[in-house]
């Protein structure tokens, strides 16, 4: 049993070596056997996440009291890297689920709507989706043009979001609107709306590079009305707490880059040493040996940056600027690494036989998901000059 009734680092450790292993098994089982497949269907496998949901790792974050696990940022970092060390698209979807929708409602939400949503995400019975982005504005989200307008005690939601995970299978979505003018930072309001609710549909499914088996799809809303106690916080606060729930989505993205960087380098490293030319293994030579020194040293410092984002998060504290260095350190890191991993199977690499040719297709869409490595930059300037 993972105890999770106290936060010292001993037990912290211990928690996250049993979920390791915990994950090891259940990834051997459950999804190396058929990512591959998956990948090629670009099946969303719902059932393997509701097993998760039974293993506590679709509510890592959400206290025990709404059926969550009630870990910290250090286990939910670990839940989300080892299993991306098999299957990025998982880890996604995973990430995905516990730091939006299901983070949005535990930050945000009223005691009663935490009872109302809370127990189905936590325990994987519902999967969660999360509405920012829209077809013209991606990382420009303050001008929105989904809107939402008061309609006595309802409102009405017209308008497209686009890129959403879980976009056609979420059964729940917190959806961010345009409550006031375009551009104003207090004119946007969340809404939580369930599957089902008249004129809120599924549209298109993205057909994508890598991280197929985690569903991408646009969510549609046409004249859907929506209860005034499905808004999370107060009207115009929508907008607020979406940047504060990015900063917990950008240490998951770190973690899923770290989990896809530490696939590819662990995959190189053994490919290395079973692999001869000239009558020795590739890794006794020089070129060999020093691209894996590089891309060790590259994983060990994402690990270690995440882990200061991560520990400031459990503190309560402001990790605006260290979660966007973790996330743009780690999302590099694992297109750089899993590069490299690939240079070094060589032909080998390139095909699908060989699980590097994955990991370099998933890396990609780390730095670009939850906010590019162009947006953690100027992030990180901005923040860092409002310090001095």
């Amino acid at each position: 049993m993972i105890d999770n009734s106290e936060n010292t680092p001993k037990v912290v450790a211990e928690n996250c070596l049993m979920i390791s292993e915990m994950i090891k098994d259940f990834c051997e089982r459950e999804i190396a056997p058929n990512m591959m497949d998956w990948d090629e269907t670009q099946k969303f496998p719902v059932e393997v996440f509701r097993k998760m949901g039974k293993l506590g790792l679709m509510g890592v974050l959400v206290p025990d009291e709404y059926g969550g696990s009630g870990f910290g940022y250090h286990e939910y970092v670990t839940v989300v890297s080892e299993i991306a060390k098999v299957d990025g698209s998982i880890g996604l979807s995973v990430a995905a689920h516990n730091s939006l929708c299901t983070g949005h409602i535990l930050q945000f939400g009223s005691e009663e709507q935490k009872k109302r949503w809370l127990p189905k995400l936590a325990t994987g019975q519902w999967i969660g989706a999360w509405g920012l982005t829209e077809p013209n504005t991606g990382s420009d989200a303050g001008n929105m043009m989904t809107v939402a307008k008061p309609d006595g005690d309802h409102w009405v939601i017209n308008g497209t979001k686009n890129f959403i995970t879980h976009g056609l299978s979420g059964d729940v979505a917190v959806v961010m609107t345009r409550t006031g003018d375009p551009g104003d930072s207090h004119g946007m309001t969340a809404f939580v709306v369930e599957r089902g609710t008249p004129g809120f549909s599924g549209g298109k499914k993205e057909n994508k590079l890598g991280m197929r088996a985690s569903e991408t799809a646009e969510m549609i809303f046409e004249d859907c009305r929506v209860s005034k106690e499905n808004i999370l916080g107060e009207v115009g606060e929508g907008f607020v707490q979406a940047l504060k729930i990015l900063d917990g989505g950008r240490i998951s993205i770190a973690a899923l880059g770290l989990g896809i960087a530490q696939g590819a380098l662990d995959a190189a490293i053994v490919y290395a040493q079973e692999r001869k030319q000239f009558n020795q293994e590739i890794a006794k030579f020089q070129g060999i040996s020093f691209k894996i020194a590089d891309m060790v040293t590259q994983v060990k410092a994402s690990r270690l940056l995440i882990k200061e984002a991560a520990e400031l998060k459990n503190q309560g504290k402001n990790v605006n600027q260290e979660s966007a260095m973790a996330k743009l350190h780690s999302s590099e890191t694992a297109v750089s690494v899993a590069n490299d991993a690939v240079q070094i199977f060589g032909g080998y690499g390139y095909v699908k036989d060989y699980p590097v040719e994955k990991f370099y297709r998933d890396a990609k869409l780390c730095t670009i998901g939850e906010g590019t490595s162009e947006i953690q930059k100027l992030v990180i300037s901005r923040t860092l000059f409002d310090r001095l």
